[in-house]
């Protein structure tokens, strides 16, 4: 793929906020309009993003990139580890300053993949992770009763001190990203507290997806690294069948693949075929 990180650092800044405002006693951050107008280059600002990072942590350095190259908001510090007799508390993600408002933040960056499973009974406990291993209320709660909190304990008191801060200086919230998966008969289904423009697809079981007539169409399985990015550019596209082993492959892994679809030169779909 060309431009491999700039197009997952554009996937990263055109994903949308998973809520407006307050949702559960979080307070969303609104970056306004404060994103450069000219896109730094991640391969050259970030060489280390050349070496496997994870999701989460490619996402905070794409963040970070785009803090530093912003006219409202100053970075303080980021990645800060606490810890206590050398065992370690937690990290704050980022604390911030508002250059507009004069306002601190301990800012929480999250970036999120989740299904709707109608099943389950409360609804907002029906976002879950593709894999079925996390899901949206566990990341709100872990949230408020461990990541929040962390920022009074005494060990970072003593950190803020450095920055001539106190708890007290800071006001907290959440940025919180994400694509949404939808089962195809809930296309039209609606989301009050969400944010609409976070859906970005739909999920099959394997069943499903080889019941459906499309053998006709392309198809690519990008790696994780690769998810925020746009379906329409995928490489290596294959096969019907030679998806669907790609598919099975994951499945032994007990891993749910999202598929890029390609149905002409300008239609593209994105959809997780479901393992469990």
């Amino acid at each position: 793929m060309k431009d491999r990180i700039k197009k997952q650092l554009l996937g990263y800044l055109h994903t949308p906020p998973l809520w407006r405002g307050e949702l559960l006693g979080l307070k969303q951050f609104d970056p306004g309009e404060t994103m450069p107008q000219e896109i730094p280059d991640p391969k050259k600002e970030i060489p280390s993003l050349a070496s496997n990072f994870v999701l989460g942590k490619r996402m905070e350095s794409f963040f970070e990139l785009l803090i530093q190259n912003n006219n409202r908001y100053k970075l303080l510090a980021n990645n800060i580890q606490i810890s206590r007799e050398k065992i370690t508390l937690g990290e704050l993600d980022f604390l911030l300053k508002d250059l507009h408002t004069n306002q601190n933040i301990h800012l929480e960056l999250v970036y999120k993949f989740y299904v709707y499973d109608p099943s389950i009974s409360s609804e907002e406990a029906r976002w879950i992770g593709p894999n079925r291993k996390d899901s949206f209320l566990q990341k709100m709660e872990k949230l408020k009763q461990k990541q929040f909190p962390l920022l009074n304990e005494p060990e970072t008191m003593d950190f803020l001190k450095t920055l001539e801060l106190t708890p007290e200086d800071l006001i907290q919230q959440t940025y919180f990203k994400a694509k949404l998966f939808l089962p195809s008969r809930f296309q039209q289904h609606k989301f009050p507290k969400l944010n609409k423009e976070c859906i970005a697809g739909y999920y099959l079981s394997f069943k499903e997806f080889d019941s459906i007539n499309y053998n006709n169409f392309k198809y690519y399985a990008p790696p994780k690294q690769d998810w925020p990015v746009a379906p329409e550019f995928g490489i290596d596209w294959v096969s019907f069948s030679e998806i669907k082993e790609q598919i099975q492959s994951s499945f032994d892994k007990k891993k749910s693949p999202l598929i890029w679809m390609k149905r002409s030169e300008t239609v593209f779909e994105a959809f997780f075929v479901l393992w469990w």
